[in-house]
């Protein structure tokens, strides 16, 4: 199993060390960059999800390129 914990930077040194001393444990740390990426592939599932259950209307392309 795979777990993303969002940790308060106070806090971080703290846990790592915990975890670390599970030996069943592995951690990995991710950069500003991939955690930011993460973030956004969740926004845009989320809005999907949305989407589909009619919750929230699709833009067409077009207006999606005059966004950008």
């Amino acid at each position: 199993m795979k777990l993303l914990l969002d940790i308060k930077d106070s806090k971080a040194d703290f846990v790592m060390e915990l975890l670390r001393n599970f030996s069943f444990i592995k951690t990995q740390k991710l950069s500003d960059e991939k955690a930011q990426l993460m973030d956004e592939i969740k926004e845009a599932v989320e809005e999907m999800k949305l989407i589909r259950a009619g919750k929230k209307k699709a833009h067409n392309a077009e207006e999606f390129i005059n966004e950008l």
